[in-house]
């Protein structure tokens, strides 16, 4: 399911117009990144945490050549599923 599936399903299921969620969702992914552009996290209970994880500078190879190359240290966003959407993935109820 992409963005757009996503905003007809609920548009559909809570019977309004596609407009109105459409700008739900998009206030929700904004906020998000907002926050963790801060580099403070989101928890969904249930869901999951969204959240900044760093990336320490390291020592890596070219594909190409084979040489050794400086990784620079980043930071990049990273998603925690919680324990409730875990046991529906796996199955359980």
């Amino acid at each position: 399911m992409n963005k757009s599936e996503l905003i007809d399903t609920l548009a559909r299921n809570l019977g309004k117009r596609r407009t109105e969620i459409e700008k739900i969702v998009e206030a929700t992914f904004d906020l998000i990144i907002a926050e963790l552009s801060k580099g403070d996290s989101v928890r969904i209970v249930g869901f999951g945490n969204f959240e900044v994880r760093r990336r320490i500078a390291r020592e890596g190879r070219n594909p190409l050549t084979g040489d050794l190359i400086q990784i620079k240290a980043t930071q990049t966003p990273f998603f925690a599923p919680g324990k409730k959407l875990k046991d529906k993935v796996k199955g359980k109820r």
